[in-house]
């Protein structure tokens, strides 16, 4: 029999937030020593299970039936305080596999995996004791999260198997797709040394945190396929199954429970050591399947209810956590602080924010500054769900959603979805346009408010750190797809490729729109390979599509490497002008379909037609700190960054090719992204 994981339910419908089901009324455990714990002489466990009879500690030689099947100890646990059970086991130690068989009232009982472990064997049925300092790769103690700027805040997003998992990556086979793919500093496309790849491309590119999309153990792969098996699927890993243990599929031993762990930190170490953040995207909105750990050990508290006791369903994923239950609260701080303290994590995404209350997401920052450092720790997240959720009204709690916002720490980010719909078009509707894609003269003046980060509008945050700006990420079509989605009407089998000379409206609308996320203020993100044209076929949705699909071409990479190198420019300019991330911006006031703004002493013009704009010069002097108009020359501006139409003619030092000053007019060419300076 193949091990297999918890197996997932049908969907549920939704339901109107104020039927839910109250939240029952247990005693709160405050201590942090849920889990397994070693000492020199043995190992304490203790569960939190405030309804349960009765609890049995099993212990096992391995971490599955197929490896071992039969206890090698059994215990009974004790009643704790709080509504916990205990139990001390000398002479067990790190390594050592166990699980609980938690008993009821009424006589049913049921077998589950720890919820609080910190590692586990094969597939995560089984927990594992682990000492983590026995987990720890060479110079770990030295491992130190790098001093990034929010000016300086880059981040690009990507899947662990994504980033390497292509045969021309340069990385040993041995390594591609796992966390030890990060290792390798050099690498190259097929290892011939001419264009870099993985860690190397990204500190070529300038990106200063990666994203990663989750890397917990989730459910929904069998990690005893090889990787290389075709019966290895591929998933994106939005199922939770073990919050605190990394996911297996990505080590080189997933039966070993503490490989993952070494290998996960490897892969951090490797990018602390390239000046890179690591933010972890983090799934707490909703777990794998109604049939989880949680449920198992402490039957209906830890999912929300509808008033029939029926689960809602406002992740679309068949559950919502509720993270306004006292303990699933805690759960949540201590679990992300656990990730911070443990694997030196930069920063975190939650995946659906708009399903967790806003007095947790506060816990979380909260906790997290009270960390060495931890002031430094990024947070940001989803302001939506997929569906409304049953919310209990007496709880008093306010979801984390963009009604919400106004209630989270500044320092609490969400990703702007009004600049993303603006620049490239409604989300939903791949047909319909945005600015850059047929209907400028509909979205200019939203760009205008976009590159301010929508400052003194309805959508205004209370601070510019926390407007996440992009165009692009894992969900929805690429940037590339939704240009020909909109631009071509392409159906899902038409060849995506960008090396024709047909594609040059794509590719220009794809340059202006990194100009426009990388002049915005606020933090810019893109999605990792959006920078080469980064194609699916279409595929809006690939979480569970093919590996093929879903990894990042290097190749393409190579052969688009002037459009990698346009958005390595933006970033370097923007690393170098500490105002475009929250410097005001003086919006130059047009009436066509032209953006002109000053922010510090660059003018930024981007022209989305196929006509030479101008921008009188008089419009953009500005008095105090920038200069008095009276004493600045009338040609006193020069082009230092151009991007003009498709093929890049673009550069920061070329003056032979860039536009003059002419008449006191700034010529502003056809689909061109521009950055004029004082002279």
């Amino acid at each position: 029999m193949m091990t297999s994981p918890v197996p997932a339910p049908a969907a549920v419908e939704s339901t109107p937030a104020d039927m839910a089901m109250p939240c029952p009324d247990y005693p709160v455990y405050t201590d942090t020593d849920l889990g397994a714990f070693p000492d020199e002489k043995g190992a304490t466990f203790r569960v939190w299970a405030p309804t349960a009879s009765g609890v049995t500690l099993r212990l096992f030689a391995a971490g599955s039936d197929e490896e071992a099947e039969d206890p090698e100890e059994i215990h009974d646990m004790t009643p704790g305080a709080d509504g916990t059970w205990l139990v001390r086991c000398d002479g067990i130690g790190h390594g050592v596999y166990y699980d609980y068989i938690v008993r009821f009232p009424d006589g049913t009982s049921a077998r589950t995996a720890d919820p609080w472990a910190r590692a586990a064997g094969v597939n995560g049925r089984r927990s594992m004791v682990v000492d983590l300092s026995l987990t720890d790769p060479a110079g770990w103690s030295k491992d130190r999260r790098p001093r990034v700027s929010g000016s300086d805040l880059v981040i690009w997003e990507t899947h662990i198997g994504d980033f390497s998992n292509d045969p021309h990556s340069g990385i040993p086979d041995a390594h591609r797709g796992t966390y030890l793919a990060f290792t390798h500093p050099d690498s190259s496309v097929d290892g011939k040394g001419e264009f870099p790849t993985c860690v190397a491309y990204l500190k070529r590119l300038g990106v200063t945190a990666v994203q990663l999309m989750p890397f917990y153990d989730y459910g929904s792969i069998d990690e005893t396929v090889s990787r290389r098996s075709p019966e290895r699927k591929f998933n994106w890993g939005y199922d939770p199954l073990n919050y605190n243990v990394p996911e297996g599929s990505y080590s080189t031993d997933p039966f070993d429970g503490a490989t993952r762990i070494r290998e996960c930190k490897q892969m951090i170490q490797a990018l602390h050591a390239a000046g890179i953040k690591v933010i972890m995207d983090v799934v707490y909105n909703h777990m794998f399947s109604t049939d989880n750990w949680f449920e198992r050990m402490i039957p209906g508290y830890c999912l929300r209810r509808k008033a029939d006791g029926t689960f809602s369903d406002g992740s679309a994923c068949s559950n919502d956590v509720a993270s306004e239950h006292p303990m699933m609260r805690k759960y949540i701080v201590d679990s992300v602080t656990y990730w911070a303290r443990e694997y030196h994590i930069d920063g975190f995404r939650f995946d659906l924010m708009g399903l967790i209350d806003t007095d947790t997401m506060n816990a979380v920052r909260a906790s997290l500054d009270s960390l060495p450092g931890g002031a430094t720790i990024l947070m940001h997240g989803e302001p939506w769900a997929a569906r409304e959720t049953a919310l209990d009204p007496k709880s008093g709690a306010v979801l984390a959603d963009k009604r919400g916002l106004n209630r989270l720490s500044t320092r609490i980010g969400a990703f702007c979805d009004s600049t993303r719909d603006a620049v490239r078009g409604h989300i939903f509707y791949n047909w319909v346009p945005g600015y850059l894609t047929g209907a400028a003269a509909d979205y200019a003046d939203d760009i205008r408010h976009a590159v301010d980060a929508w400052r003194g509008t309805m959508r205004e945050s209370a601070s510019v750190g926390q407007v996440i700006q992009y165009v692009s990420a894992h969900d929805d079509l690429t940037l590339w797809d939704k240009l020909c989605a909109v631009l071509r009407r392409m159906p899902s089998d038409t060849d995506y490729s960008a090396d024709d000379p047909s594609c040059d409206d794509l590719m220009r609308a794809n340059r202006l729109a990194a100009g426009i996320v990388f002049s915005a203020a606020g933090v810019p993100f893109l999605l990792g390979g959006e920078e080469f044209a980064r194609t699916k076929h279409g595929d809006s949705d690939s979480y569970s599509s093919s590996v093929e699909l879903n990894q990042l071409d290097w190749r393409r990479a190579q052969r688009l490497s002037s459009l990698v190198d346009h958005y390595g420019a933006l970033i370097a300019l923007r690393r170098g002008n500490p105002a475009y991330y929250g410097g005001a911006r003086m919006i130059v006031p047009r009436t066509d379909e032209t953006v002109v703004f000053r922010v510090g002493y660059d003018c930024i013009a981007i022209n989305p037609t196929g006509e030479t704009q101008y921008q009188p010069t008089v419009d953009l002097e500005l008095p105090g700190p920038y200069g008095e108009v009276a004493k600045i020359a009338p040609n006193g501006w020069q082009c230092v960054y151009w991007s003009v139409g498709a093929s890049g003619a673009d550069g920061f030092d070329e003056a032979d090719a860039a536009p003059v000053v002419a008449d006191r007019k700034l010529p502003l060419p056809p689909y061109s992204f521009t950055v004029w300076r004082r002279a």
